[in-house]
């Protein structure tokens, strides 16, 4: 397979045909130079949605605590409206995607997941949350080698047919790592991960990363961002980078914050 990018971004850089439309013309930059899989969010669309139907909502370092209800909304607005949106506005300039999920071709074997061990040490039963656990690339490599962007919706299902709402920070990590991908960049709403000042943080390292989120500098959403990022890189994928999203005339150029994390079994590893 060839160079290949996994590109997340969270669904606030898709809210309106503005933004929607040059995150589009970034991911049509970015696919003539490299394969891209995209993986997206729509936190802010659930919430909204959320508040229509007088749902509390409720989340954990970024996580978001899903029960019934909350997961009849994840689904519908993230494998629906955000998810057809982005195909079709991609479609109109030219890029052949094809819309997915999680679920779709067994790209990520997903499990209920386990009590959450929050990073203030409170365990926290997250509901209809998945793990990703496994999958299979080939019908990304064939979607990709065919000259199609994968946009993959964070919903994935277990071995008995149950829909999950899998973080998308963690699914995007978990592709990276199962693809082989050469690069993983993850796009938001801030340039990197900030410093007390606001000031980018250039590069982010296993200790700096356990002290940002064990003194609680992280914020909630960021805290799944560098685990997330931790985990590809810990599998191999070379290049991990978190960057901001408003800035598409050169996404995948963007100064941001790079994670510095030695694949497990390197000669730098700090795993036991």
């Amino acid at each position: 397979m060839s160079a290949l990018t996994v590109l997340k971004f969270g669904g606030e850089l898709l809210e309106t045909d503005e933004r929607r439309g040059a995150m589009a013309t970034a991911i049509r930059r970015m696919a003539k130079r490299t394969s891209v899989v995209v993986v997206h969010g729509g936190g802010r669309e659930v919430d909204a949605d959320m508040a229509v139907h007088g749902i509390e909502k409720r989340a954990v370092d970024g996580l978001r605590i899903t029960d019934a209800p909350t997961l009849d909304i994840v689904v519908g607005v993230l494998a629906g409206r955000v998810n057809t949106r982005l195909v079709a506005t991609l479609g109109s300039i030219g890029v052949h995607a094809v819309g997915l999920t999680a679920a779709d071709g067994d790209i990520a074997s997903v499990r209920m997941a386990a009590p959450y061990a929050a990073a203030d040490g409170a365990t926290v039963d997250l509901g209809f949350v998945g793990q990703p656990t496994g999958g299979g690339s080939r019908l990304i490599e064939m979607l990709c080698a065919a000259g199609f962007v994968p946009v993959v919706a964070s919903i994935g299902a277990s071995d008995d047919g149950q829909l999950l709402n899998v973080n998308a920070d963690t699914l995007a990590g978990h592709l990276a790592a199962s693809l082989g991908a050469d690069r993983l960049l993850i796009a938001g709403g801030t340039a990197g991960v900030l410093d007390p000042d606001g000031a980018t943080i250039p590069a982010v390292d296993d200790a700096l990363m356990d002290q940002l989120i064990g003194d609680g500098r992280a914020s909630a959403g960021m805290v799944a961002k560098l685990v997330a990022c931790r985990a590809a890189a810990r599998s191999g994928v070379a290049r991990v980078d978190i960057v901001t999203g408003k800035q598409t005339d050169n996404l995948d150029t963007s100064a941001g914050t790079r994670i510095e994390v030695p694949p497990v079994g390197g000669s730098e590893s700090t795993e036991s």
